[in-house]
């Protein structure tokens, strides 16, 4: 095939080189979403737990005024909000979680923040995810005397994955260009 300018390019082809560093990437997203899927399958074997140990019992203290474990069926959304909208979950899930893995694969700048955001939310939002699509609610149990809602362990990994993307975002990137922000230039 012939571009402008007469120059010769084609998508497949021998005479194309990987741009230097690409298997490497590769490599990287790939282990970022194995590392994405054992945070969802800790979550739904935490989960499993909680169905059969806890449900019977309805609540269990573990640390007497600061940490019970409450099984919990939520159909919403943090502090209750949206109730019974399964489907707007399960489709801002879908999307939230295609747009980072295609960011693992695309961007090809990554550091250790994002890549680490981005392997807590996949695998957080893909263990709450199970829970909608199969369990129609998010099966929450942990619950701590200084924040009232009941949460799980997907939710943490959601939390902690958004709050390091955002620290990220806000201190560590060049508005500019999307670099990441060296030393010398912070002063």
């Amino acid at each position: 095939m012939v571009g402008k300018g007469g120059q010769k390019f084609a998508l497949f082809s021998s005479n194309t080189k990987p741009r230097e560093g690409a298997k490497e990437e590769f490599i990287l997203a790939i282990l970022s979403l194995v590392l994405a899927v054992v945070a969802a399958l800790a979550d739904q074997l935490i989960k499993c737990l909680v169905v059969s140990q806890l449900k019977p019992v309805g609540s269990v203290t573990a640390i007497p005024g600061l940490l019970d474990f409450t099984y919990l069926e939520n159909r919403g959304a943090a502090f209750g909000m949206l109730q019974d909208q399964r489907w707007f979950f399960i489709v801002t899930t879908g999307v939230i979680t295609v747009l980072l893995i295609a960011g693992l694969f695309l961007y090809k700048k990554h550091s250790a923040c994002p890549i680490a955001a981005s392997i807590l939310i996949i695998g957080g939002g893909i263990g709450n995810l199970i829970d909608r699509i199969f369990l129609g609610y998010v099966v929450d149990y942990i619950q701590v005397s200084f924040f009232p809602p009941i949460f799980n362990f997907a939710d943490c990994c959601v939390t902690v994955g958004t709050v390091l993307l955002m620290v990220h975002i806000l201190f560590f990137l060049d508005k500019k260009d999307g670099k990441q922000l060296e030393k010398h230039e912070k002063s």
